[in-house]
């Protein structure tokens, strides 16, 4: 399993908030949804992005914004146009002295705005997942990643733009699986620009040495791996593993082993079915003891401790 596949089963869309948005201008939005991941996609228009530090950014047609939570922005027809709409968590929409633009602003399945044939149209998908697997990846992105069209080459905004507006049978299902796909191609849009810094990730993955360690130790976590033997396994030495992994991964091979690890554990501690023994094992720990250790080293609290503070 290679590390973008790794890090996006936290984020993986299960009944996401997905809306599109039909807007003339003068228009607008500020959100303050406090998201941890939200997808935003221009189908037609022009789109200024504008944070509260002053920095901007305009989307065009075609292109994909990726942005890290929790702080606010704005979405605008033009960088001058004052807020008209709030955001707020969970989706809701009020204007700006907090009374619902749900009802006055709608427009059919899934689709809002002030105008039905609006000259701009916006498609957004929230994630509300913050599990440690998705914070990983999450700490590898700024604010905003922006996958433009003429990298991108996918149909997939063509396709969540025909099928959001739709209310047929599994169609929650159906627009989940669009919106993992299309992260994941802006993502990897994102990381392979030319006139860019990829992110640690993104280098160590594409390294042949490095790459295929990080698909052995993401592959089979629970494996008793060392050094030795990962090294043995993509068929280089030891010191010469040891040095390139710390130089492009940032981190030990060990010392990544456990981080994720432990992570995977941090999600699977949340399920209520599971037992700490049985999580430990499932991460390559046979004594209870010994995960507990390992976690709390990590964590600063016990994986009991974890799960009772997940759920307050």
């Amino acid at each position: 399993m290679d590390v973008l596949s790794a890090f996006l089963e936290g984020p993986r869309a299960r009944s996401a908030f997905v809306l599109r948005t039909l807007l003339d201008p003068p228009w607008c939005l500020r959100i303050q949804d406090e998201a941890p991941l939200t997808v935003v996609a221009v189908v037609r228009g022009t789109a200024w992005v504008i944070f509260d530090d002053g920095e901007q950014l305009a989307l065009e047609p075609g292109d994909v914004g990726i942005f890290r939570g929790p702080d606010p922005y704005l979405v605008a027809d033009h960088p001058a146009t004052a807020p008209q709409v709030l955001i707020q968590p969970g989706g809701e929409c009020t204007d700006l002295t907090g009374n619902s633009l749900m009802e006055s602003g709608t427009l059919g399945v899934r689709t809002w705005g002030n105008s039905a044939d609006g000259s701009s149209v916006l498609l957004c998908g929230t994630y509300q997942t913050d599990g440690e697997v998705s914070r990983r990846l999450l700490a590898t992105l700024p604010r905003l990643a922006v996958a433009r069209a003429a990298t991108l080459r996918s149909p997939l905004v063509d396709l969540l733009a025909a099928e959001i507006p739709r209310d047929d049978p599994g169609q929650q299902v159906v627009l989940d699986r669009l919106l993992d796909l299309l992260l994941v191609s802006a993502l990897r849009s994102w990381a392979a620009r030319p006139d860019g810094e990829p992110p640690a990730w993104f280098r160590a993955d594409a390294d042949p040495v490095v790459g295929q360690a990080l698909r052995l130790l993401h592959g089979d976590p629970a494996a008793p791996w060392t050094v030795e033997g990962l090294a043995r396994s993509v068929g280089v030495s030891r010191a010469l593993l040891s040095r390139r992994f710390h130089e492009l991964a940032g981190e030990p091979p060990m010392t990544y082993l456990t981080s994720w690890r432990m992570a995977l554990a941090a999600d699977q501690l949340l399920d209520p079915s599971a037992t700490v023994g049985g999580v430990g094992r499932t991460v390559g720990y046979e004594s209870p003891f010994t995960f507990s250790t390992a976690f709390k080293r990590v964590y600063g609290k016990s994986p009991s401790a974890h799960r009772t503070a997940a759920k307050l």
